[in-house]
């Protein structure tokens, strides 16, 4: 039995919100909810009901483990061909493809069909145990009452990503009228750090959600009406067939064994299977004998990454509509045959087309019953597309299929495009021991897959291990955060490796997770952005950070 319950995210106002819920005897699926509803407005460009998402919901007194997929399907009216002629190239990270003009990134073409709305209520009914509107009115206050511009939300939208040629968060805020109102000043200045957001559209539109008591009235409704006829008038692909037919799916967890305990993570179209392919390739080689953050480490790490990536790369897809070999890829066979090449000093070459940090947010809850949920939603890139009167931002995703047609992640009619998104929980023996997982793009199953490393070889506490510095190699460079020191920076350049130092203290997707001991939990949120991680003991007292 569970002493404790726990929720971490990125956003303390949406922990704040699932704590509430834990200490009032709601369950996890209840909390994260609750947390994910007020995400999608005081961190608006990295979730809402205009994005989608992946669940890992295990209840083991239920015997229910699975994985709740919403993922954004592509509109039926998409075409595998539709933008061939187009392709300018490939950021490097290998996110998305970029078009001329930007056109799958900004703008009323660049939505899938919107996802998350439904996988909340399908998890709630399914799951949870409170009250679909009492779940959304803190959300709804924080739309109508406002927020406080927080760091991190300043520095997403100031950042300038025109280097990669991809159009800066700024153009997309000032894409719609509802985005000029609400996110500037009058003179035209953008909000900063400490001025109040106020949404009082959004407000509007999840109370009608809230108030009709279902989803409805979002996919078939008077919601679905306003959504299809703004996209017809502008050209975009999303309409009432592509609201009226979407569903969830659900699907069992991939597994996966490291250093014995047994890691559950998301399979395709999620990023579980290269998250797990890095730690079983990595458990070839004893990493508590390299020194943290040495020359040794970082080299290692990066080879053992590019190979996941360029299997991703290859492989990924919607099962649906291509064939992802998770079992090979998983396999004892492949992971060793990559630790060969390692251990021979083979170096493996990433392939893009040439021309970061991704618009996504999570949330790690345990509750006091033993319900684990690790739950990973996101805009996947903020298309700039408001509905006047509806107050949320459409995701951005077609950008992230392939333009060329035949491959893995080709554009096809309903397709779910890949995700990036790996929430994860670590099994040792029978009981979760780790729940985990992180927002940001490409860097997500690196970043989680690290920390998992710093808990279970470096033995470090959960705090430790999510902030601890990091490296990512989803290119033929290795990228680093400014806390890997400079010597071993130049050494691996001297052995002939690119070497990216971040500007970054903390760097590379955002870990949140939670570490379960002796039937008390402990939460961490990574330092990167502005959250925390709140514990409860249900009907006692006030939460305690």
């Amino acid at each position: 039995m569970m002493r404790n319950a726990t929720i971490v995210a990125p956003q303390p106002e949406a922990a704040e919100a699932g704590a509430e819920v834990l200490e009032r005897g709601g369950n996890a699926i209840d909390a994260a909810l609750a947390c994910a509803f007020v995400q999608g407005v005081v961190d608006p460009q990295m979730s809402g009901i205009g994005g989608f998402g992946s669940m890992q919901v295990y209840m083991p007194k239920r015997g229910v483990h699975e994985i709740l997929e919403f993922y954004a399907r592509a509109s039926l009216k998409a075409t595998p061909d539709m933008w061939v002629d187009k392709l300018v190239g490939q950021s490097r990270d290998g996110f998305g493809f970029i078009l001329e003009n930007n056109l799958s990134e900004i703008g009323y073409q660049a939505c899938c069909t919107p996802a998350s709305l439904k996988g909340y209520e399908t998890a709630l009914r399914d799951y949870g145990t409170w009250d679909w509107a009492d779940l959304m009115a803190p959300a709804i206050d924080y739309a109508e009452k406002g927020f406080m511009v927080r760091p991190h939300v300043d520095w997403y939208w100031s950042k300038d990503q025109s280097g990669d040629g991809q159009t800066n968060t700024l153009d997309k805020l000032r894409f719609s009228e509802t985005g000029r109102q609400i996110y500037f000043h009058a003179d035209g200045s953008p909000l900063g750090v400490g001025d109040i957001l106020r949404n009082p559209d959004l407000a509007r539109t999840l109370r009608r959600i809230a108030d009709s008591g279902s989803s409805d009235i979002f996919y078939h409704g008077e919601i679905a009406e306003r959504i299809a006829a703004d996209f017809a008038a502008n050209g975009g692909l999303i309409g009432l067939d592509d609201l009226a037919q979407y569903e969830v799916s659900r699907a069992s967890p991939i597994w996966g064994d490291y250093r014995g305990h047994r890691i559950a993570s998301s399979p395709p179209p999620g990023s579980g299977f290269p998250m797990i392919e890095l730690l079983q390739i990595l458990e070839h080689f004893d990493l508590s004998r390299l020194q943290h953050g040495s020359v040794e480490h970082v080299r290692l790490l990066f080879e053992a990454m590019k190979r996941m990536t360029i299997d991703k790369d290859t492989w990924m897809g919607d099962p649906a509509y291509v064939d992802v070999p998770v079992g090979r890829l998983l396999s004892r066979e492949h992971a060793a045959a990559h630790a060969d090449s390692i251990r021979r000093g083979e170096r493996a070459s990433v392939e893009r087309l040439d021309a970061s940090q991704r618009d996504t947010t999570h949330i790690s809850v345990v509750d006091a019953q033993g319900n684990a949920v690790a739950l990973t939603h996101s805009l996947g890139s903020p298309s700039g597309v408001i509905t006047d009167g509806l107050g949320f931002m459409y995701n951005g995703l077609m950008g992230r299929f392939d333009p060329r047609p035949g491959r893995a992640a080709s554009i096809a009619p309903g397709k779910r495009r890949a995700s990036s998104a790996a929430p994860t929980i670590v099994f040792k023996g029978e009981e979760p021991s780790i729940v985990i997982g992180a927002p940001g793009g490409s860097y997500i199953a690196p970043t989680v897959a690290q920390g998992i490393i710093n808990m279970i070889d470096y033995e470090m506490d959960v705090l430790s291990a999510v902030a601890a510095p990091r490296v990512v190699g989803v290119s033929n460079t290795i990228d680093i955060c400014n806390r890997i020191r400079r010597s071993v920076a130049e050494a691996l350049r001297g052995e002939g490796y690119d070497v990216a130092r971040s500007p970054q203290t903390y760097a590379f997707a955002a870990l949140h997770g939670i570490r379960i001991r002796d039937g008390h939990s402990v939460g961490a949120a990574d330092p990167q952005r502005d959250g925390m991680a709140i514990s409860v003991v249900p009907g006692k007292g006030d939460p305690g950070c």
